[in-house]
């Protein structure tokens, strides 16, 4: 018996709704139910063939489980190692490599020093920065936020000079993102499961959180549609993401990405709509049968994306 396993927290709807998925879809020897931990042992395995991981983003301790699990042939959806790695400035980095329009976007350290750091911890980085030249290259307003995170937290507006230093005195030890504003006409947030399984979801982020899938606009184009089709598979089948959502602005036709580190996204019943939901329960329960499926004792059976792949083995990107 094949067991896939899903690692949450106090979310409700969807975990519960992908156990229901997978063993209503009864494949022959292969169930699905909570992860349960009782003990960690070094070098076990679990008994898991699929995880998928919902959680550990918050958790150390469940990150370094998953690790484990993965090392002993466990195929953990998204792949804790790369998820450990990345960050939204890279993701922005990679895009610009692979065509993918991003917002102009510069990466700034932390207004305090981290823990256990001095002034003289930073003796290669001029003081001041150049912050002419930075204001000039992004323009305003534009965006603060933190390269590393989610949830709208500490995610600022600011629309002069004096608008962003008050706000880069609040984020304490936050290695910080200032970003151009993308002025959009539409906008869309976008699952993708597997790296190959696509839902493209009318979005409108001014609205109030439990509003924001309900949206008024003219139906988009084909080809703009076709477009970000396109671009949300190139972004994660390159960094190897297998459940992840991706946002873009849409500005005189040009899609703009501006989110797709979401490796644990939004997926509860009652923010994203039922019709959502069931895409996605269900997108997710079938993909989690295909690793269970493919699973191989012992083996690496985590998704690695073509950066990494051709990184590692110096091909460059593709």
């Amino acid at each position: 018996m094949k067991k896939i396993g899903i690692l949450h927290g106090k979310e409700r709807t969807f975990p519960q709704a992908f156990v229901e998925r997978v063993n209503a879809l009864r494949e022959p020897g292969i169930v699905a139910e909570p992860v349960t931990i009782n003990k960690v042992i070094q070098g076990d395995p679990t008994e898991y063939a699929v995880i998928l991981d919902r959680i550990s983003q918050d958790v150390p301790f469940y990150r370094a489980y998953l690790k484990n699990a993965a090392l002993n042939g466990t195929a953990v959806v998204n792949n804790p190692f790369w998820w450990s790695a990345d960050e939204k400035f890279f993701n922005n980095c990679l895009a610009t490599k692979l065509g993918v329009e991003v917002p102009k976007t510069v990466l700034l350290p932390s207004k305090e020093h981290p823990a256990d750091c001095s002034a003289g911890s930073f003796s290669n980085l001029a003081y001041p920065l150049d912050w002419d030249g930075i204001f000039a290259y992004i323009g305003w307003p534009a965006y603060f936020k933190p390269h590393s995170g989610g949830g709208w937290k500490n995610v600022y507006k600011v629309r002069n000079p004096e608008e962003f230093f008050k706000a880069y005195d609040e984020t304490g030890q936050l290695v910080m993102l200032l970003q151009s504003e993308v002025t959009f006409d539409d906008y869309f947030r976008c699952y993708c499961i597997g790296g190959t399984d696509v839902l493209i979801m009318p979005y409108e982020p001014r609205n109030p959180h439990h509003l924001r899938y309900v949206v008024d606009r003219p139906s988009p184009s084909k080809a703009l549609l076709e477009r970000v089709h396109e671009d949300v598979l190139t972004l994660n089948q390159n960094l190897g993401y297998d459940f992840n959502t991706v946002e873009f602005a849409v500005h005189d036709g040009v899609p703009y990405a501006i989110d797709f580190c979401n490796p644990a996204p939004d997926a509860d019943r009652a923010s994203v709509g039922e019709k959502n939901f069931a895409w996605v329960v269900e997108a997710a329960a079938k993909m989690a049968i295909r690793k269970a499926k493919e699973h191989q004792p012992g083996k690496n059976n985590l998704t690695w994306g073509k950066f990494a792949k051709n990184f590692a083995s110096n091909q460059g990107l593709e």
